[in-house]
């Protein structure tokens, strides 16, 4: 019997982009203070400092090995999912990001193989059972294409939180995981 695949996603998923991101713009702009509160959407364009822009916000180098884990449950649970499904983290990620988020997957979860390590914007264009994310762009296909999916609620994502199993901590995430794997294979 085959394994199913989990596919998760990374920054603000299981580890902390926007808000280091944010610290870095109130440091270079300390007149156009950011809050994640403010982050009701993927385009930050209106809130951030007029001098600011993607690269500047997201392109900083190093700033994907400097990220925090997303909560003390993480590891542990993501090498829980591994030991008994196929876990392949799928990032979206400017291609100078992708050595440094490659570098921090080794630092938190090494048990995690290169082979398992997509980049896609598009996640579903990729074969997985399961998915685990903030993107609404990356959850609503998914549902509409019939794959199970867990948000993690950020506020990027409030408008479509009632629509998708929310979870704000990943502390018992492998017995979720297992639970809707398990349901969905006795249908």
């Amino acid at each position: 019997m085959r394994k199913h695949i989990v596919a998760i996603d990374m920054d603000d998923t299981i580890c902390h982009l926007v808000p280091k991101a944010i610290h870095y713009h109130n440091l270079q702009f300390p007149d156009r203070q950011l809050t994640m509160d403010q982050m009701i959407s993927f385009d930050m364009t209106g809130i951030w400092h007029p001098e600011c822009n993607e690269d500047l916000f997201f392109g900083r180098p190093g700033l994907y090995e400097e990220l925090e884990i997303f909560d003390e449950h993480t590891v542990e649970e993501m090498r829980k999912i591994a030991k008994d499904h196929d876990v392949i983290i799928v990032t979206a990620a400017r291609p100078s990001s992708v050595p440094e988020k490659w570098n921090w997957l080794q630092r938190w979860m090494p048990f995690i193989p290169f082979e398992n390590f997509f980049v896609a914007k598009r996640k579903t264009l990729l074969d997985f059972d399961l998915l685990i994310d903030d993107g609404p762009h990356n959850l609503l296909p998914a549902k509409e294409a019939g794959r199970l999916t867990i948000g993690i609620p950020r506020p990027w994502n409030a408008p479509i939180q009632e629509q998708f199993l929310m979870r704000d901590s990943w502390e018992g995430m492998s017995e979720l995981v297992n639970r809707l794997l398990a349901e969905r294979s006795a249908r």
